[in-house]
């Protein structure tokens, strides 16, 4: 039998749910509304070009900041990655890009702002770019380049062949060619499609972001605080690698995931984890590793999640060591 839940806690969780969506809501929107601007001035195919030009170190650099604030989702930033390798761009420089691409996005920051702290949100976006920028210095070093499929990528109305990670497009008449962009727009009607695009994907993305509300106000308001610590706890010395792995098989979206994560943090449960738990979702989702295996052979998919892990750990074990839990 399922035990009956108290009506205080049913009135705890319905209070709660209201709570994270009155902050989630706004938050949500006027972000998609950013996330417009940048897919308006800063285009998949202008980064890759961007990105294509630069070396190891400083492009890897560079590569991560790109990842950082370009909104791509999976769809888009496969074709970016596949740009690249087919250029012949380090793959440490694609690996740098394809890290920070899911973990630190415009989306995620505004509700993190929302959910915790300035504070937080700083420390986790510096540690997730820092962990992008060593993450793809150390992928360059064991020279993995013959894991990358030879395939061929269609985005738009370009493709882009892979050749193992050589390059194989970039120069004239190469086969990563690129059709002439569409005239020059006002900014005024620039913000019009931001405007409209932002509201259609609130729409699209609503039912994720009720169910995480949901599923986190049943955390908040039924699940006992004492099961909660027992498992994710700081007595729990595997907490933070459980965390890391267990995010992936429930990531749906960013939106539906963090108000999950609030919901733990608000439950005492130490920030590092959350985010362990944030950081192994988002990266080592299950729609991203279907179109990542599109481009990398079995062996370099599986240092893609085990870096996201590692990432996720050792986020989650320096935020557990200095910060603890969110009072």
């Amino acid at each position: 039998m399922i035990p009956e839940l108290p009506a205080d806690a049913l009135v705890d969780s319905w209070e709660y749910f209201l709570h994270l969506l009155t902050i989630l809501v706004p938050l949500f929107i006027g972000a998609s509304f950013l996330v417009g601007l940048a897919q308006e001035y800063l285009p998949p195919e202008r980064v890759e070009a961007f990105l294509r030009k630069r070396n190891r170190g400083s492009g890897n650099v560079a590569a991560a900041g790109l990842g950082a604030v370009t909104p791509f989702c999976s769809c888009s930033t496969v074709p970016v990655l596949a740009g690249l390798l087919g250029a012949g761009a380090p793959l440490g420089l694609a690996f740098s890009f394809l890290l920070a691409s899911p973990i630190v996005n415009w989306i995620a920051v505004f509700l993190l702002l929302g959910l915790f702290s300035l504070e937080v949100t700083v420390a986790y976006v510096l540690a997730a770019l820092l962990a992008a920028v060593v993450g793809g210095l150390v992928i360059d070093s064991l020279a993995l380049e013959r894991y990358v499929k030879d395939v061929q990528v269609t985005a738009g109305n370009r493709t882009i062949t892979t050749d193992g990670g050589s390059p194989t497009c970039g120069g004239e008449g190469g086969s990563c060619s690129r059709p002439v962009g569409p005239a020059d727009r006002s900014h005024r009607d620039r913000i019009g499609t931001a405007g409209r695009g932002a509201l259609s994907f609130f729409w699209e993305t609503l039912p994720y972001l009720l169910l995480g509300v949901a599923i986190g106000a049943l955390i908040h308001g039924a699940v006992p605080q004492t099961l909660l610590h027992r498992v994710a706890g700081p007595e729990n010395p595997f907490a933070v690698p459980l965390a890391a792995l267990a995010g992936a098989p429930l990531y749906v979206s960013i939106s539906g995931m963090l108000p999950i994560a609030a919901a733990l943090a608000d439950q005492g449960i130490p920030i590092g984890t959350v985010l362990a738990f944030v950081i192994g979702g988002a990266g080592v989702s299950i729609p991203n590793l279907i179109l990542l295996n599109k481009l990398f052979e079995w062996r370099l998919l599986a240092v893609y999640v085990a870096t996201v892990v590692a990432t996720g750990i050792t986020v989650g074990l320096t935020f557990n060591a200095f910060v603890g839990t969110i009072a």
